[in-house]
């Protein structure tokens, strides 16, 4: 939480000019970012935008993530999906890795742009890892 409030809340005082009297977010609602974060619930990119709204609007995190349909995924057969897609697209890389050149980061990139940032990172390198061994 102090990390929140160090380094994002402060460097949108600075950016924006605003001072701490005029900060729309609610005590609350930095537990709250944190919470969705550590359960999964979003992703910390997802964190950094879902904060910037927050700062804007003054609403919870909570309400953000549902109106604008943000929530990470965390299904296992999606996750998969996108990962043999990405397979699919990049064999010269998925063939690489195989070969034992270098880590699946490339491909883990591509399954998270395909996802719109919204898959599980730890869920995309598991199933990726599994998927080209």
């Amino acid at each position: 939480m102090a990390n929140w409030v160090i380094n994002n809340l402060r460097a949108k005082l600075t950016e924006t000019q605003t001072t701490l009297s005029e900060v729309k977010i609610k005590p609350a609602d930095i537990p709250e970012l944190v919470a969705l974060v550590e359960n999964g619930k979003i992703s910390s990119k997802i964190a950094q935008d879902v904060f910037a709204e927050m700062f804007t609007t003054g609403q919870a995190p909570g309400s953000i993530v549902e109106k604008k349909g943000l929530a990470q995924v965390s299904d296992t057969a999606a996750i998969e999906t996108f990962c043999d897609e990405v397979i699919a697209a990049n064999p010269k890389s998925a063939q690489d890795f195989k070969a034992g050149k270098g880590r699946a980061q490339f491909l883990k990139g591509q399954v998270m742009k395909a996802s719109k940032g919204k898959a599980n990172p730890n869920l995309v390198g598991e199933i990726l890892e599994r998927k080209l061994k």
